[in-house]
This record gives C-alpha cells, structure tokens and sequence, in this order.
C-alpha cells in the first residue's frame, strides 16, 4: 500500500514533543503513514548547483534524492520542526531548501496537501517562524496548507546537566533568579 501521509520531524532528540505531536497528529488521519526523522539521515542543505532545473531531480549526493521521491507520492505532508535561537531547526530548514529542486520548471509539491507542526519557548519568535513557514510551503512551494499547530516546549535547561549553575539559564531567564530545576 502506499503512504498516504508523510510526517517529518526536525527536532534530534529523541523522541521530542515535535515527534509525538506529529505522530499524534498522522494518527488522527487514520491512514496508511510513515515517519521520517531528519537527524537519522543525512540532507544538506541546498548547495545552489541549479543541476535540478531540467528535471526536477537533486543531483547533491546524500539522502534527499531518496526521500523526494517518498515526499512526491505521499498524498499529504506534515512538517514538523522545532525553534531553537528564534529560527526555525537546521534539519527543517535544510529540506525546505532543498525542496527548491521540486519546483523548479515543473511543480511538483503544488496542490499537495500540508499541515505544519511547530514546538517552541519564544511565543514571539513561534508567531514569525509559523508565518513565514505558511509563506513558503503556500506561497512558494504552492502546497495546500491545511493546518498549523504549535505547542510551548520544554526549556534544556531542565535536562542539560547545568541548568542551576550556568550563567545562560534559560530556565531563571524564565522563572526567575531563584528558580531551580530539582
């Protein structure tokens, strides 16, 4: 059978709050999915070299040549990333670079069904990177927006090691001076 759903994740860590919304959400479609996690393959971002415009096909040799082809024949996607440093994840960024070689001539994402999902700590910085996601993957790519979702993470701080005792804490920046994560 093939995918009717793609869900991808950008967040590498395990089991993230990306990844369990994402699956939640390829779930609720109740049809045939599958889930890919950037960090566990190996795509560049897009080098520029333009070998893609006659047919559509990244000639950069990693991962992504590969994936497209499972991104072309799955019905929907759903991408999901998560919002270090107010930008939107390496891995994420990456693939919609990269998707750059689906467009080129001949439009191969256009009418295709997406929703986004979105993990962060700086509501602000969430607001500008889900707008301008919604810009490209509409706008640009001419995919078929269906929905956003966006939930507030965790802050590292709490798992890092160092989160009472460095300086950079994001979790007194938040709390407070006093606040500690035990």
């Amino acid at each position: 059978m093939s995918i009717e759903v793609l869900g991808i994740s950008g967040s590498p860590i395990e089991n993230s709050n990306t990844d369990r919304l994402i699956q939640a959400v390829l779930d609720a479609t109740e049809l045939e999915s599958e889930f890919v996690k950037l960090s566990r393959i190996n795509i560049r971002p897009c080098l520029a070299c333009k070998r893609c415009v006659p047919d559509n096909i990244c000639k950069v040799k990693d991962d992504f040549p590969e994936l497209a082809e499972t991104i072309k024949k799955a019905k929907a996607l759903i991408i999901g990333a998560y919002i270090p440093y107010k930008q939107i994840d390496g891995f994420t960024k990456a693939i919609l670079e990269r998707f750059w070689s689906l467009r080129h001539v001949t439009n191969l994402l256009g009418g295709k069904l997406c929703a986004t999902v979105l993990t962060y700590l700086s509501p602000d910085a969430a607001d500008i990177v889900n707008q301008s996601l919604a810009t490209q993957l509409r706008d640009m790519e001419r995919m078929e927006l269906v929905g956003q979702v966006m939930i507030k993470g965790n802050i590292p701080c709490l798992t890092c090691g160092e989160g009472d005792e460095c300086e950079m804490s994001g979790l007194r920046k938040r709390y407070g001076p006093d606040a500690r994560s035990s």
